[in-house]
């Protein structure tokens, strides 16, 4: 695999011997999803997923955030056909998810700052997830009137169950580092300054094992939590755009847009 040295690029790609680091490359928007970028995903995931010399992959943010969710710009700019905005986004997007769960590697999120929306439910669709303390976990569905996607009904409900997702979700409060920990949303805590460092290291002791057994246990775990993940990826979609399409969403993002521009 060759690493990508484009930085201009929505995504990044290195290569750390049998580990691959996936940068969502988007800073100066917190890393907010576009069709670029979601498109970069989708290419990447397979190109990884084939990949039989890794064990290992990584994926983090660039700048002061993990993902801060959706673009708004783009919801905003689409109101009236927010479908047709919405739906080559979310299948690329879907796309890269289902590799993240199929593919017989560990997949390790690395979060910092903002860690919102969409990027919260996809820190929580990897195999392990290590954390900054200055993460602020928020799921931010619940202002904009909109239900959850980018797999949170997946990753998180896996994790914490029914009756803490519907809390998570709905109650739209900022998770505490302490909360994120003892609910097994996160892995590891550690001071933001050596953020890259412990994922590194982490990454790189992980993928010491075996890749049969990394294999072999993610299959027969997610096997056990439901397996297939594509129908219910399909639902998040259907209800989004469901949600999307009310006056009451409209009024939101409008809402929103005006109060980052002042």
């Amino acid at each position: 695999m060759i690493q990508d040295s484009i930085t201009t690029r929505p995504v990044l790609l290195e290569r750390d011997g049998a580990v691959a680091i996936v940068t969502l490359n988007r800073p100066d928007s917190l890393n907010a999803i576009d069709q670029a970028m979601a498109d970069e995903l989708a290419r990447i995931g397979a190109l990884l997923a084939h990949d039989e010399s890794l064990a290992v992959v990584v994926l983090r943010g660039a700048g002061d955030g993990f993902c801060a969710g959706g673009d708004i710009t783009t919801f905003a700019e689409n109101l009236d056909a927010i479908d047709r905005a919405i739906r080559p986004l979310l299948g690329q997007l879907h796309d890269f998810l289902r590799c993240l769960r199929a593919m017989p590697k560990l997949v390790l999120t690395s979060v910092h700052g903002a860690v919102a929306g969409a990027g919260f439910s996809i820190a929580f669709m990897g195999d392990l997830c290590i954390a900054a303390d200055n993460a602020r976990l928020r799921p931010a569905y619940a202002p904009l009137g909109v239900s959850p996607d980018g797999g949170g009904t997946i990753g998180v409900v896996d994790a914490v169950g029914a009756r803490w997702a519907m809390r998570v979700f709905l109650a739209d409060e900022e998770l505490s580092h302490a909360d994120a920990l003892a609910l097994g949303l996160v892995t590891r805590i550690v001071p933001a300054a050596d953020l890259e460092k412990e994922t590194l290291a982490l990454a790189r002791r992980l993928a010491q094992t075996d890749a049969a057994a990394i294999a072999a246990t993610k299959a027969l775990i997610y096997k056990r939590a439901g397996g297939d993940i594509s129908n219910q990826l399909e639902a998040e979609m259907e209800h989004l755009i469901g949600c999307m399409n009310s006056a009451s969403f409209r009024d939101r993002v409008d809402a929103f847009v005006a109060s980052t521009s002042r």
